[in-house]
């Protein structure tokens, strides 16, 4: 699940101990002049207790957000739809880091939220997108999306079985055979949990950790489970319900992935989350904290960006050649990195992340930070 559903505590704690991690985005962003933006950029600028914008109407087409934060706090913003969800968003931000964020907008009333410790709703600000000049598509982006759809439509379809078979083992009280389905049954969704986040009401079903609760809402999905057979090694009177809960909702999934509202720009900073993802909980071994299984979770990540990129590289390769070099080179190196923790005798393919040590997991950190940060010029780079 997103770092958005992250305690201030938690991700503060993040931070601290992975500076290699958001502190390299800090510079590279930065460095990059991200926030200073191009012609017709949006800049918004967060503060503690403030999130200033500077337009409240634009044209619908291509957006750019040129997001600056002066806060004191790790910070996120993200761009609303009128009904809750996020068009595009840019996490993890800590103090003096400058990004910028490429999304594709209709004409709509929109909110662009700064959300301090990236903890609650955030300080909101309503903005207008206007009738006017729509974003230029051309095959090339159009055949991108249809092939990504049927991508993370093939990944859904390809995850139901393989959660059924964690589930029966659950139902069965099978703590044996659910603990070596654990992993296997999360690839299809990690490969593609931007489109899954994007109909906002699943993710906190299926993939939230006991500190990622809002007030009452109740605790579902794997990682319950995890818990249940990992930690407490018994599982309780609820183990079923929560099987059954489970199947429930990612065949809801399943069943909506078809609808998913995806852009090129979308498949792009998709790309880039799935990253983002890494560095915050995979890295830091929150994700999977019972059963150490982050490693599957991680490779999956790096395929999901490594297939929206790929579908969008023909038409980076004609905007920015030089970025479309560096992303191979990265991904290279990163698939490379990772083949090095392979273990044929783990029911994932991967060594438990507690054998991972220290200067390992800075290995995977820099690994993750030398692609996140070309990575996050795809979107600008597409729309060129």
């Amino acid at each position: 699940m997103r770092p958005v559903r992250l305690s201030v505590v938690t991700a503060a704690a993040a931070v601290a101990a992975l500076t290699a991690v958001t502190g390299c985005a800090d510079k590279t962003d930065a460095a990059s002049g991200g926030a200073k933006g191009g012609d017709g950029a949006v800049h918004v600028t967060a503060k503690d207790d403030s999130c200033t914008v500077s337009k409240t109407t634009f044209p619908a087409g291509h957006l750019q957000l040129a997001v600056e934060n002066q806060g004191s706090r790790v910070t996120e913003v993200e761009l609303l739809y009128p009904d809750g969800r996020i068009a595009t968003e840019r996490e993890n931000l800590g103090p003096s880091t400058r990004a910028t964020v490429t999304a594709e907008v209709k004409a709509g009333t929109y909110n662009i939220a700064c959300i301090p410790g990236m903890k609650g709703e955030g300080i909101r600000k309503k903005v207008t997108v206007t009738g006017g000049t729509a974003a230029k598509r051309n095959p090339a982006m159009d055949a991108a999306v249809n092939a990504y759809r049927v991508y993370a439509q093939a990944q859904a379809d390809d995850t139901l079985p393989k959660v059924k078979v964690f589930t029966d083992a659950v139902r069965a009280g099978d703590i044996t055979a659910a603990q070596k389905a654990f992993a296997p049954s999360r690839v299809g969704w990690e490969r593609t949990e931007p489109v899954a986040e994007s109909f906002g009401d699943i993710d906190p079903k299926t993939d939230t950790r006991a500190d990622g609760l809002e007030p009452g809402q109740k605790w579902t999905g794997w990682h319950a489970l995890e818990k249940q057979l990992w930690q407490d090694k018994k599982l309780s009177p609820n183990a079923k319900a929560l099987a059954d809960q489970l199947d429930a909702d990612l065949a809801n999934w399943q069943q909506r992935v078809g609808k998913a509202v995806i852009t090129p720009t979308s498949m792009a900073n998709g790309a880039k989350e799935l990253l983002d993802e890494v560095a915050t909980s995979k890295i830091t071994g929150e994700e999977d904290r019972y059963s150490h299984t982050d490693l599957s979770d991680f490779q999956a990540n790096v395929d999901g960006a490594q297939k929206a990129y790929e579908l969008l590289k023909p038409i980076a390769q004609k905007n920015d050649p030089a970025l479309v070099t560096e992303l191979d080179k990265q991904f290279t190196a990163i698939d490379q990195l990772l083949a090095k923790y392979h273990d044929t005798n783990s029911s994932d393919g991967f060594l438990a992340y507690t054998k991972v040590t220290a200067p390992q997991r800075k290995g995977l950190s820099d690994g993750v930070n030398a692609l996140a940060e070309p990575l996050s010029k795809l979107a600008a780079a597409v729309v060129k």
